[in-house]
């Protein structure tokens, strides 16, 4: 298989991902517009910080399938993998909003982005082991570590969500400022 239908496939579920969250934003109630922008803030936030992350995995994924040679199975289900755990990211946007920030769901919210982590380095490396020791996506990650880096991030925020909100939150958007630009260790080795 051509690993254009792939990309397409991922494409087509990301785009209906971030349809679905921003379908969650209701125009408020005609009332007294501070309070009604008071109550949107923590919607707005979410729904922001989600859609930054949901477009960091669009543009690395991209990235990342750019130095694939071949789709085998393996990729196939890795892929679907990741877009299991990106699925859910609606889910947790909306639960973490309408509760306002509250303990469980700002940890489950970060469990969904562990999870979906570790599926996005589980992808990395069935295409590495596709494409055997030669790999262009090896050289290019090399030891990954503002991957692992970030695993690492989301298991302490998911703890500190149960003791400290906001800073469980900072750690969120930290991993998302990490990553908000496209991998330029795959850019480096696309260029060649």
């Amino acid at each position: 298989m051509g690993k254009g239908r792939l990309e397409a496939f991922s494409d087509g579920v990301i785009a209906i991902l971030i349809t679905i969250m921003v379908l969650e934003l209701k125009v408020p109630e005609a009332g007294d517009v501070s309070d009604d922008l008071r109550h949107l803030a923590p919607v707005f936030f979410s729904y922001l910080l989600s859609f930054v992350y949901l477009g960091i995995y669009w543009t690395n994924h991209h990235h990342m399938l750019h130095l694939a040679d071949r789709v085998t199975g393996g990729i196939l289900w890795a892929n679907l993998h990741l877009l299991f755990w990106l699925s859910l990211v609606p889910f947790t946007t909306h639960w973490l909003a309408e509760r306002h920030f509250a303990a469980q769901p700002t940890a489950v919210y970060g469990l969904v982005f562990l999870f979906a982590g570790g599926a996005y380095q589980i992808l990395q490396l069935r295409i590495i082991a596709a494409q055997g020791k030669g790999s262009r996506l090896r050289q290019a990650v090399g030891r990954d570590m503002k991957g692992k880096l970030s695993v690492g991030l989301y298991t302490v925020a998911v703890i500190l969500a149960f003791v400290n909100v906001p800073v469980s939150i900072a750690i969120y958007v930290l991993v998302a400022l990490m990553w908000l630009i496209p991998d330029t260790r795959i850019e480096k080795v696309l260029r060649g």
